[in-house]
């Protein structure tokens, strides 16, 4: 009797899948229209957000667009997480606190100084050892040793002046080995704000990495380009950082006899 359920199952499964598939495009369908409505209420009606929710890319503009730039600042801030405390900066909707340090951290303190950007955080980007605070980083860093500090697609939101008293704040709350990452944008040649909020946007790699050789014996600056958006990436620290010397994730290989590698099993 079992055999014969197993096997009925078996012959049934491509029907299964077929009406799961259509399940699948008709709440993709559904899902990417409800972002690109919400993209236009939050952006196309006045006043301007300040924080961007990455449901939103997740959902909608990546599918048009193809365009991996909101991912890439996940990642590259990923590449310098140490295991231990972690401290987001102006984290805004909280998608990167919790998709991308989350696991990886012991525990995650992501702050913003918007009460409402904060509840949409606390809504859609809970986890266990993440926690989500008001706080305006100028005035109220939270306080603490932590191990990362990640401030993406935010120090161009202050003055240089700004820019400059917060990184003193950042250094004395990163460990002795900790590392500073973070993401933001490039001025555009017409010199015209990317965002109305921004109060000082850079004018290439040497005009950012300016802020951090003060405070920190090692830093990198790097950049990628998309149609629209010239984006800079920084990582600083004191100790090792990604792809510097020392760090903990790079590898040499050795020249060794070739005694044979043997394929993996599929």
């Amino acid at each position: 009797m079992l055999s014969h359920i197993k096997r009925a199952t078996i012959l049934a499964k491509p029907l299964f899948e077929w009406l799961i598939e259509v399940e699948c495009a008709i709440a993709s369908a559904w899902t990417k229209s409800a972002h690109k409505r919400l993209m236009a209420v939050q952006w196309r009606i006045p006043p301007q957000p300040e924080n961007f929710d990455h449901q939103i890319d997740q959902f909608y503009l990546w599918t048009i667009s193809r365009n991996p730039q909101w991912v890439e600042r996940g990642v590259y801030g990923a590449l310098a997480l140490k295991g231990g405390n972690l401290l987001e900066l102006c984290c805004g909707d909280g998608f990167n606190a919790r998709q991308f340090y989350s696991l990886k951290s012991k525990q995650v303190v992501a702050c913003d100084y918007d009460p409402k950007i904060i509840r949409v955080a606390r809504r859609k980007n809970s986890a266990p050892n993440l926690s989500f605070h008001v706080a305006d980083i100028r005035t109220q860093m939270p306080d603490g040793q932590y191990d990362n500090i990640v401030w993406d697609a935010a120090i161009e939101h202050f003055t240089e002046t700004e820019i400059q008293d917060i990184m003193r704040s950042i250094k004395n709350r990163l460990t002795p080995d900790g590392v500073i990452s973070g993401y933001t944008v490039v001025e555009q040649a017409d010199g015209e704000k990317q965002l109305s909020h921004h109060e000082y946007e850079f004018k290439s790699k040497e005009d950012l990495l300016r802020f951090f050789t003060p405070f920190f014996a090692n830093v990198i600056v790097f950049e990628t380009e998309y149609p629209g958006r010239h984006n800079l990436y920084f990582w600083a620290s004191d100790s090792a950082i990604p792809f510097g010397q020392g760090w903990a994730h790079a590898i040499k290989r050795e020249e060794t006899p070739n005694k044979g590698i043997e394929s993996p099993k599929e």
